[in-house]
């Protein structure tokens, strides 16, 4: 957790989950990022038939970039004041998923705000970025005002290569916590691992690594999963909800699964995601 990426898709107001990023940052002694992507209108739309309308848009569009380039010395006030002392400002020419994507490549988490009056945090946007952008997310809830270090963390756990993955990313966060308890919905593996004996045992797992679990064993649920998975990461004391992100088909990063899908839309604490 020591280069975080956090997105920012105002340059006005920063989010809670710059806020959070930046706390998180300070926590481990790391940098925090933040990123704003202004991309380029394409000049595949008729460019010929509209050469005026085209131009008013690169006009528009450059402000836009130029407003948010000068923006970085805000971004980097603001970070300082959550206790950050590595902060960074980027602007990218590209569409958002792309953009978070590319910078992803050299981050080890991904901060984004789950948030209900813009576009980019409706549910199925952040899920998108969360399956699309290549690493650990976190997706903190509008308004969040906690801590960026979780006492207690609950661990979805169904025996998938995502919460594999989930848990193995989140080690640093798991390691300070004061209390862990895996979720366990005892849900058959996913085919990926059918011929993997014996399985994965998460528990063991983590003693290994030093950190003491509690499992709590979760009913089939009568309502959504997301709403099992919250209600019980409450239970259980947890202040981060960790699990693994799921989309529909391999081949779509915009088609999230059932679980993925609920959380996201009903998630009232910070959720770190792995797809």
């Amino acid at each position: 957790m020591h280069d975080l990426l956090a997105y920012c898709e105002s340059c006005e107001d920063w989010p809670a989950s710059a806020a959070y990023a930046a706390r998180l940052a300070a926590a481990f002694d790391g940098h925090v990022t933040g990123i704003h992507a202004c991309p380029v209108p394409s000049l595949m739309s008729s460019p010929y038939d509209t050469p005026d309308l085209m131009a008013d848009l690169l006009n528009v569009t450059r402000q836009l970039e130029e407003d948010a380039v000068a923006s970085g010395p805000s971004f980097e006030a603001f970070a300082r004041a959550c206790g950050a002392t590595r902060v960074a400002w980027q602007v990218a020419e590209e569409e958002v998923p792309r953009a978070l994507n590319l910078a992803g490549s050299w981050h080890d988490a991904l901060v984004v705000g789950r948030t209900l009056q813009t576009p980019w945090g409706s549910a199925s946007a952040v899920g998108g970025m969360v399956l699309g952008a290549g690493l650990p997310c976190i997706v903190v809830p509008e308004g969040h005002v906690g801590e960026s270090l979780p006492d207690g963390m609950a661990i979805a756990w169904n025996g998938s290569l995502e919460a594999i993955r989930a848990t193995h990313a989140v080690l640093p966060l798991l390691r300070r916590a004061r209390r862990v308890t895996i979720l366990d919905g005892g849900q058959p593996l996913s085919a990926s691992l059918d011929d993997w004996k014996p399985p994965f045992g998460l528990a063991g797992y983590l003693a290994r690594h030093g950190i003491h679990s509690e499992t709590m064993f979760l009913s089939k649920p009568g309502d959504s999963v997301g709403t099992l998975l919250l209600h019980a990461a409450k239970q259980a004391g947890a202040d981060m909800l960790v699990m693994g992100a799921y989309g529909h088909t391999r081949f779509s990063e915009w088609v999230l699964g059932g679980a993925t899908r609920d959380v996201l839309e009903r998630i009232d604490m910070p959720v770190f995601m792995r797809h």
